[in-house]
């Protein structure tokens, strides 16, 4: 099971991780977390279907990583698209945003729960429900997503990712993309399966 996921009898998934790639994946979630934000959550004492009209941003984030996870509905081919693109971002970000902070969530609190004591030399085994196999593989395309980006990789580098120079200063961000790659990868069979 060694860095792959592997189905669990009923559904769901599991994997073997090392203590080092526990601090990662951790380490990088909640990066994550911070850069999407923690949101407009409504006051315990506001009105439930006020909250249910709230309206979100209507233009793109100006981080590249954040246009990247919230992207345009539309081109921006035309004056009509812009604005249709514009209210599109104004009804669901917010609920694109929430689910995404809720994905990452669940990814901290499962790696939280492996607690120190219980990573041995060999590591230890995360066993995960089908919700929460859902929730990590997306948040491990988010985190893709966002590392890409900030690489600025481009489809024609990814033959190129593999024979990186150690010298080379991308090279540790590179090696966690290519990881999560194959995590990613391997959760997808899993799920398929």
């Amino acid at each position: 099971m060694a860095g792959r996921f592997e189905t669990l009898p009923g559904g769901g998934a599991a994997v073997a991780l090392d203590e080092v790639e526990v601090s990662i994946l951790r380490s990088l979630t909640v990066q994550l977390m911070e850069l999407i934000g923690p949101g407009d959550e409504p006051a315990a004492d506001a009105d439930p279907l006020a909250a249910l009209f709230a309206e979100g941003p209507s233009e793109p984030p100006s981080d590249p990583a954040l246009r990247r996870l919230f992207p345009d509905a539309y081109g921006d081919d035309s004056e009509e698209l812009r604005a249709s693109a514009a209210d599109f971002r104004r009804y669901t970000e917010n609920d694109l945003r929430a689910r995404k902070r809720e994905d990452a969530l669940v990814v901290v609190r499962a790696l939280d729960a492996l607690s120190g004591d219980a990573i041995g030399e060999g590591g230890v085994v995360l066993k995960l429900t089908p919700d929460e196999s859902r929730a990590w593989l997306g948040s491990l395309n988010d985190l893709r997503l966002t590392i890409g980006t900030r690489l600025e990789l481009t489809d024609e580098e990814s033959e190129q990712l593999y024979r990186l120079p150690d010298s080379d200063p991308r090279k540790p961000m590179v090696m966690a993309y290519l990881w999560l790659g194959a995590l990613q990868e391997s959760l997808v069979e899993t799920l398929m399966s």
